[in-house]
């Protein structure tokens, strides 16, 4: 550990407060950009989405299970996968205690993976999971909201994520074996996937709204705009050495201390 700078407690609090000026505009400005959210425009869900769920094969309205609102995580699990994307089920960890208290503010909540549902729910049982969780398998609900991508896609650049075109990736790196030792190597192996079909697959948030019948699509979020929802990183950040990280250090909770 680095030796950090020492002070009284006079000076301690003398920069505490400084700094708590600066939390309090940043709390003020979080709340200004959440009402800037909530005044997008709603566009209109025209396309009649099926998703497999533990009640059989639905329509998206039934996410809603009765409630005005929906969120939707989409998480990082691909057919090709044998288990959920490590740094999405640190993220996923966090919302058995969050649903319930959605779901009595008029808000449902599912994640949706590509995965089939059988392979979900193995994977949610081994998580201690109690969450709704639907695959979107057969049905265009990922790629519309920008969370799958072909091997086409990413040769042509043809990747839109985060609201941004991506650059092509050489064929030659999706044909050659990686050396499977950089991070980004490491967290596809926790899905037992190579990283290039790993990164087919996309983490974001989406939200919709029912109104009068018609489901509305209200908002969505990718990449590090899913920080605020990762509650690991909300403790980190006011831990004394803050992240702290130096390649990929968190594994499946469930994965500590036995390798990956």
């Amino acid at each position: 550990m680095m030796m950090h700078k020492t002070g009284t407690r006079a000076e301690w609090l003398q920069a505490r407060l400084a700094l708590l000026d600066e939390e309090k505009a940043l709390t003020r400005r979080s709340d200004e950009i959440a009402a800037k959210r909530r005044d997008l425009p709603w566009v209109k869900i025209e396309k009649e989405y099926k998703l497999e769920t533990e009640a059989g094969i639905v329509p998206l309205s039934a996410l809603f299970k009765g409630r005005s609102q929906l969120l939707v995580y989409h998480f990082m699990f691909g057919p090709d996968y044998t288990a959920g994307c490590p740094s999405c089920s640190s993220i996923a960890d966090g919302f058995n205690g969050v649903v319930v208290h959605l779901e009595n503010h008029d808000v449902a909540f599912s994640a949706v993976s590509r995965a089939p549902l059988a392979k979900l729910l193995e994977f949610k049982r081994r998580m201690g999971w109690t969450f709704d969780w639907a695959s979107s398998d057969g049905s265009d609900f990922n790629r519309d909201f920008n969370v799958w991508f072909t091997p086409e896609e990413q040769q042509s650049g043809g990747i839109d994520y985060n609201y941004r075109r991506e650059p092509p990736v050489p064929v030659v790196l999706q044909q050659t074996p990686s050396s499977g030792e950089s991070p980004a190597d490491l967290i596809a192996s926790m899905t037992g996937t190579d990283f290039i079909t790993f990164v087919r697959e996309r983490p974001g948030l989406s939200a919709f709204v029912m109104k009068d019948g018609g489901i509305y699509h209200t908002y969505s979020s990718y990449s590090r705009g899913l920080d605020g929802v990762w509650g690991m990183y909300q403790w980190l950040d006011r831990a004394p050495l803050g992240r702290n990280e130096e390649g990929v250090w968190w594994r499946h909770h469930d994965r500590y201390g036995a390798g990956q």
